[in-house]
């Protein structure tokens, strides 16, 4: 069992890395809407979404999405031409005040599982908000990963999961370590504070490392205080995104567990579903998203 999850990582890994740094930016993009859309229909099975209507239209609503944010460029150019108009042309960053939904809503999760996560799994929740929660995290997740890859390149995309990696294999061995205290017994009894706080280790090595990758040669520059702070800002983004990533794993246990299955699905052998492995990711991508654009405009302002 071990040995197969280990290859199917491998694999994973494999293509996942192949797929950030070869593949341009529309297939890119393509090649995580596929794993979305997968991770859609095991979304739909843990929330009891069973009549081949209602399948339909969740699909729907996540691919129309998708083609609108994927030329949303394009199609204000066209407007912009048949109605004379250029300066719609400005409002091609609007499509960032979306990361606002996702943010939001991961922060809350996180909150309440911190404080009421026994009280969430005796609660029963309507169809349209499990729908609608469904819908806003991953295609937030898409949108926003597919964003990070087309403004920010390549070598973000890499870092961001690579910190999400570390984070996940720095929480297990620290857990099987040191573990003691439970982080929330009722949703995930895997989970310990002590596994918690060796994730938010490895964020403030990650950060750490990206800056001795790029070389310390900003500190010597005219404005060396603006690298200072610039790292400082990472180091904190990296850690909370890993923070907010860990929590969106305990969200997804608590509707796996609240649906009475260990497994999103079975496609990924010794891994079960897409959801399994990319819960994480699920959750921090907005999150992560959201302040490289904060650390961005604040370095340029």
């Amino acid at each position: 069992m071990l040995l197969k999850r280990i290859l199917t990582a491998l694999v994973l890994a494999s293509v996942v890395v192949s797929a950030v740094l070869l593949l341009p930016t529309l297939y890119f993009s393509l090649f995580i809407a596929v794993f979305t859309l997968v991770a859609a229909f095991e979304w739909m099975a843990l929330t009891d979404v069973n009549t081949v209507v209602k399948k339909i239209l969740f699909v729907v609503s996540m691919i129309i999405p998708m083609l609108g944010v994927t030329y949303w460029t394009v199609l204000l150019e066209l407007l912009s031409e048949a109605m004379e108009w250029p300066e719609i042309k400005d409002y091609s960053d609007a499509l960032e005040w979306f990361v606002i939904g996702p943010v939001l809503f991961w922060v809350l999760m996180m909150v309440l599982i911190r404080k009421a996560g026994p009280q969430l799994l005796t609660l029963e929740f309507k169809p349209g908000f499990k729908a609608f929660s469904g819908w806003l995290v991953l295609l937030g997740a898409w949108m926003f990963l597919s964003k990070l890859r087309a403004y920010y390149g390549p070598g973000m995309v890499m870092y961001f999961l690579l910190l999400i990696w570390a984070a996940d294999i720095s929480a297990f061995f620290a857990g099987k370590k040191w573990g003691k205290d439970k982080l929330a017994p009722e949703i995930s009894p895997g989970k310990t504070v002590q596994g918690m706080y060796g994730a938010l280790a490895s964020a403030l090595l990650c950060s750490i490392g990206l800056r001795l990758y790029y070389g310390l040669e900003a500190f010597q520059g005219e404005q060396p205080e603006m690298a200072i702070l610039m790292t400082i800002d990472l180091a904190i983004l990296s850690i909370l995104t890993v923070l907010i990533s860990i929590y969106g794993d305990l969200f997804f246990s608590l509707i796996k567990r609240k649906k009475g299955v260990k497994d999103s699905g079975t496609l990924l052998p010794g891994h079960g579903g897409v959801l399994d492995r990319v819960d994480s990711i699920i959750a921090a991508a907005p999150f992560f998203y959201a302040g490289i654009i904060l650390i961005g405009r604040s370095v340029f302002a």
